[in-house]
């Protein structure tokens, strides 16, 4: 049996992946074509490099399929409600670098905070006869800060695509989404809430609590560890 590590398959995050750990010693590559997920790990001995989307790494970690995973901080926490029980962060990798906001239109003059928001969200559902819509892909982080914030007249809808583009579609009254810069958020007319951070996220390596560990396997996780700190 192999130590198992997750990484994105593909684009900026596999390559920065593979930079991080090239520095600290470890060589993963793609043994096979494009649309192979293979790979393979030299520098410490039995460990097995999986390629995999990363939202998949999270509940890949929670099923205890894979030992190790690189994705993002938000990811792990909107489709793990027990992270925590089920997740260790061993170490933030310093890229991947975004934040999950709430932005709500430039023209709103009136709305900066969360409190100006729960204003607005209850005289809409008066005016409207519908709740504030919130187009989000992160339906679990976004309910769970409003909740905390009292915020409660609104619903959020699904975003899997430009959720920055719903709000000129008219499909909803303003968006939870993840920015790195803003400029989209300004390229759509949309602001920050001056207190609508809802998290920092940026890639990360995780260990599962939940895999079970052979002699061997907890070998190479003492090896790699070793590595990641810059020990001997």
């Amino acid at each position: 049996m192999s130590l198992k590590l997750g990484v994105p398959s593909k684009g900026r995050l596999m390559e920065k992946t593979f930079d991080w750990f090239a520095k600290r010693g470890l060589t993963l590559a793609r043994t096979g074509s494009e649309r192979e997920y293979a790979g393979a790990i030299e520098g410490v001995a039995g460990m097995e490099l999986v390629l995999l989307s990363a939202g998949e790494i999270p509940r890949e970690l929670a099923a205890g399929r894979i030992h190790l995973g690189v994705t993002g901080t938000d990811l792990v926490q909107e489709k793990l409600p027990l992270w925590e029980q089920q997740l260790e962060e061993m170490q933030p990798l310093g890229f991947g670098h975004a934040d999950l906001i709430l932005a709500v239109p430039q023209c709103w003059i009136d709305v900066e905070t969360l409190d100006d928001l729960d204003a607005v969200a209850a005289s809409f559902r008066k005016a409207h006869g519908h709740r504030l819509r919130i187009a989000t892909k992160y339906h679990r982080l976004v309910r769970e800060f409003l909740t905390e914030a009292g915020v409660a007249d609104y619903q959020l809808v699904d975003s899997q695509g430009a959720t920055e583009g719903t709000v000129k579609n008219e499909t909803a009254e303003m968006v939870a989404d993840i920015t790195s810069t803003g400029e989209t958020l300004r390229a759509n007319h949309l602001k920050l809430l001056s207190d609508g951070l809802v998290l920092q996220s940026q890639a990360t390596l995780w260990r599962s609590r939940v895999a079970s560990y052979s002699e061997a396997e907890r070998e190479a996780l003492k090896a790699l560890s070793a590595l990641i700190h810059g020990e001997t």
